[in-house]
C-alpha cells in the first residue's frame, strides 16, 4: 500500500471533492495523501473521513498546497479557474501530474497553463467520462459527414448549483463539431437567445443550457435539416464516472513526458 502513488484532491468539501476522495480511498492503484480547501474553511485541520461523516482516515484537510503537493505524485483539481491556474504553477514546481476537471476557464486562463506544462504533465478535459469522450469523437465524425445545410445545436442539463454555462462538456462537443466542419467555434457560436433574435445564422453552432434539481449531466448534440434530425446523446446518472476517469487520467499521466493532454489521449481514442 505504501508504494502506491499518492494523490492530492483540491476542493475537498465540494461534490466532486467528496466523490474523488471516496474513489481514491477505495482504489488499489493509488492512495489519498492530501486534501485541500480554501483558507478559512471550517474543515482545515480536521480529518477528512470524520468531516464527511465517516471514520477517521488520517488525511488532514489543509490550505497549504505546496506542502500537500510535496507528498504526492498527482493532484486532481475540480475547483474554479483562478484557483486552477494557481495550482498549475505549484504543480509545475513540484513536478506532479495535474489533472484538471475545472470548467468555465477563459482563454487567458487556459493559456496560462502552457508554461506550467513545460515542467509537468497536465491532463485537462471538460468531461472525464469514457462515454462523453466517445460522444465527442462521434460528433466530429458526423459533422465531417454533413454539410452546412444541417444546423447543429448542443443542449446540456445540469443541477441547479452549477455556476457556469454552457458546460465545459457542451463546449467540448461544440468544438468537436466545429473541428469536423473546419470552422472556428468562437466565430460561429450562438447561445443565450432571447427576444426577437431574427433567423438562425447559417452554419452557427448553437448552445442551450438547462439548470434544475440534482441532474448530474445530460448532453445532446442535434443535427437538424429539412425533414430529418440526428441526435447524439449522453446521460450521466452517477458522478462517480467523472471521479473514476480523473483517477485514470492521473495514473496515466505518471508515465508521460511534461505537456498538455486530454482524455482522448488517456483513453487512446
Amino acid at each position: 500500500m505504501t508504494d502506491l502513488p499518492g494523490i492530492v484532491i483540491t476542493g475537498a468539501s465540494g461534490r466532486m471533492g467528496r466523490m474523488l476522495a471516496q474513489t481514491i480511498l477505495a482504489s488499489d492503484e493509488a492512495k489519498l495523501v492530501g486534501a485541500l480547501e480554501r483558507p478559512g474553511h471550517d474543515w482545515i485541520g480536521r480529518d477528512l473521513g470524520e468531516v464527511t461523516g465517516g471514520a477517521a482516515n488520517g488525511v488532514i484537510v489543509t490550505d497549504d498546497p505546496l506542502e500537500a503537493f510535496a507528498r504526492a505524485k498527482a493532484v486532481i483539481d475540480f475547483t474554479a479557474p483562478a484557483a486552477t491556474v494557481h495550482f498549475a504553477k505549484l504543480a509545475a514546481q513540484a513536478r506532479v501530474v495535474h489533472v484538471i476537471g475545472t470548467t468555465g476557464m477563459e482563454a487567458a486562463e487556459i493559456a496560462a497553463l502552457g508554461p506550467c506544462a513545460r515542467h509537468a504533465v497536465i491532463v485537462r478535459a471538460g468531461n472525464m467520462s469514457l462515454g462523453v469522450n466517445l460522444l465527442t469523437r462521434l460528433t466530429r465524425k458526423v459533422a465531417e459527414a454533413l454539410d452546412a445545410d444541417w444546423d447543429i445545436e448542443v443542449v446540456e442539463a445540469h443541477h441547479n448549483r452549477k455556476v457556469d454555462a454552457p458546460s465545459g462538456t457542451a463546449l467540448m462537443l461544440g468544438q468537436a463539431a466545429a473541428d469536423g466542419r473546419g470552422i472556428s467555434l468562437e466565430e460561429n457560436r450562438e447561445s443565450g437567445r432571447d427576444g426577437i433574435t431574427g433567423p438562425r445564422k447559417p452554419g452557427a453552432i448553437g448552445f442551450s443550457a438547462i439548470r434544475g434539481g440534482d441532474i448530474v449531466g445530460e448532453h445532446d448534440v442535434i443535427f437538424a435539416a429539412a425533414g430529418e434530425r440526428i441526435v447524439l446523446r449522453h446521460i450521466a446518472t452517477d458522478r462517480a464516472i467523472f471521479a473514476r476517469g480523473a483517477l485514470k487520467a492521473a495514473l496515466w499521466g505518471l508515465g508521460q513526458k511534461p505537456g498538455q493532454y486530454d482524455m482522448i489521449d488517456v483513453l487512446g481514442l
